[in-house]
């Protein structure tokens, strides 16, 4: 991504943090202060209990952006594991939710075709409308968004990027608070 003849990369960051209330409004305090963008975020319940496991994707201009970024999550109380992904060979997905309008049958199976064809879902049905639920890399469901946009799309719930490395390599395997 360039803006304004910079160019910025997408980094992918994890963090493991105490399920505790104000943790998410500490950290993405600390993107602010940073003047990062997270450009998504998705957070959720973790195989540890009482821990829940935070993604961010942020743009960044060099490493050095993100490693001083991960060096501040670190100094988070209630954050006890953070991973730098990007250089990572991981499993990433998103999750959208579109809804688009669908007012005869005509439209609704060039619809179907669609949803079909890149292996979503219809998750509800309505007189004059379909809920898609599409599951993959962010570039299907952008190519997926960009098509459905022809049959009018009402409303977009998008989840954000969850990753996780391949392989046997885990986030918790190394010592808490590093790399």
């Amino acid at each position: 991504m360039t803006t304004n003849g910079t160019h910025y990369r997408k980094h992918t960051i994890t963090a493991l943090v105490q399920d505790k209330p104000g943790v998410l409004n500490r950290v993405a305090s600390m993107f602010r202060r940073r003047g990062f963008n997270i450009a998504s975020l998705a957070v959720g319940e973790s195989e540890v209990p009482h821990l829940s496991r935070m993604t961010f994707v942020v743009n960044a201009e060099n490493e050095d952006t993100v490693d001083q970024a991960t060096k501040q999550l670190r100094k988070i109380i209630e954050v006890v594991k953070v991973t730098d992904l990007s250089a990572e060979d991981i499993v990433a997905r998103e999750l959208a939710l579109v809804k688009v309008r669908a007012p005869d049958s005509a439209i609704r199976g060039e619809i179907i075709q669609v949803v079909e064809l890149f292996r979503a879902k219809i998750v509800d049905v309505a007189s004059d409308t379909l809920v898609i639920e599409i599951t993959g890399e962010e570039s299907k469901i952008d190519t997926i968004l960009s098509l459905m946009k022809g049959f009018g799309i009402l409303e977009i719930m998008r989840t954000g990027r969850v990753a996780i490395t391949r392989g046997t390599k885990s986030a918790l395997k190394t010592n808490a608070k590093e790399g």
